[in-house]
């Protein structure tokens, strides 16, 4: 594909995702219309004070972390997709979104084990994040140990999933041992919100999700060489240690944050990368990270939308929505057996 059609490819996806935020923030039990919108945003003032506060403390902040949470899931489903060169690798392999369910887990549940201990989970609205936040440093920690112990890429691969698994096993022991209250807290969690952010964590997230996409940009080179091999990468010079070690701590980073402040959601980081394969038809990161960047935030805005239930009060869990859309794109993947740019 020549270069003017991939710059018309990301012209028409960013003036499609300007007008998806503005849809977004417009759709929900009270319907704003585009003008109080654009007045609201732009230093104006918006026809009623309450559409004015609606914006710009709730629908404005959960729009901001929409696109945050589907492009940082995006290019965590591309960095492991590359690294390991399998085209079913999302985000999660690592067990860091295991490791962030158990800090939360540990937070919820654990009082119910543990008495006295955690009985602090009402403590501010930073509790939860710093809970995941502990979680997921815990495993990514183990994870980078074991990455820097073994040689081949996908052993790394297999003892994410085991501490996936292990992770897994510990929660289902303290939802045994806990109350019903606690465990609907935990569920609740589990399902993942957009819409909880104060603009104080929200602050906080953007600051980790910039760190973590920078970096990316560093390591293009590195990443286009993966994609035939590490002995590849080798013969052109490229540190297969220390890149894969960069590769693993920019994904743990971007999808622990994600975890701790939107809880897990599902299936984004997995599919978003081969619809962006798919589209530019390329396996070239310089493009493909801009791109799965720009598709991760349309579909994560389009996820929510839907999740609002447009002119009612009740908001589906974005985590189902975000299911409903790829999982049917996995099995049409699995179904396809074409070749998929890894």
């Amino acid at each position: 594909m020549e270069q003017k059609s991939f710059k018309k490819h990301f012209i028409l996806l960013s003036i499609l995702l300007v007008v998806l935020f503005f849809m977004n923030i417009s759709l929900g039990s009270v319907s704003i219309p585009f003008k109080d919108i654009f007045n609201t945003l732009f230093g104006g003032i918006a026809s009623k004070e309450s559409w004015q506060t609606i914006i710009l403390q709730f629908r404005l902040p959960k729009a901001i972390t929409a696109i945050l949470v589907g492009s940082g899931l995006s290019v965590c489903g591309l960095l492991m997709q590359t690294l390991f060169r399998n085209p079913l690798a999302g985000p999660f392999v690592l067990g860091i979104s295991s490791g962030a369910s158990l800090g939360v887990a540990l937070f919820i549940l654990g009082s119910s084990l543990f008495g006295g201990f955690f009985l602090t989970n009402s403590v501010s609205n930073w509790s939860l994040p710093i809970a995941a936040s502990l979680g997921s440093f815990l495993v990514l920690s183990a994870v980078i140990i074991a990455a820097n112990k073994v040689r081949n890429t996908m052993s790394i691969l297999i003892i994410g999933l085991m501490f996936g698994s292990l992770t897994a096993a510990i929660i289902s022991v303290l939802a045994y041992f806990s109350e019903a209250a606690k465990i609907q807290q935990y569920l609740f969690w589990s399902f993942g919100s957009l819409g909880n952010l104060s603009w104080n964590e929200l602050l906080v997230f953007s600051g980790i999700y910039l760190i973590g996409i920078l970096g990316t940009t560093l390591i293009i080179k590195p990443l286009n060489s993966f994609l035939l091999g590490e002995n590849y990468a080798k013969s052109l010079g490229i540190n297969v240690k220390k890149n894969r070690n960069i590769i693993l701590l920019i994904t743990s980073i971007l999808t622990g944050v994600i975890t701790a402040f939107a809880g897990p959601i599902a299936f984004i980081g997995l599919a978003v990368p081969h619809i962006a394969k798919m589209l530019f038809f390329t396996s070239n990161h310089k493009i493909l990270i801009p791109a799965v960047i720009i598709l991760g935030s349309i579909i994560m805005l389009i996820c929510d939308s839907i999740a609002q239930l447009p002119t009612s009060e009740f908001t589906l869990p974005i985590n189902a929505i975000t299911s409903l859309f790829g999982a049917p794109i996995v099995i049409w993947l699995l179904i396809r057996k074409k070749k998929i740019f890894v």
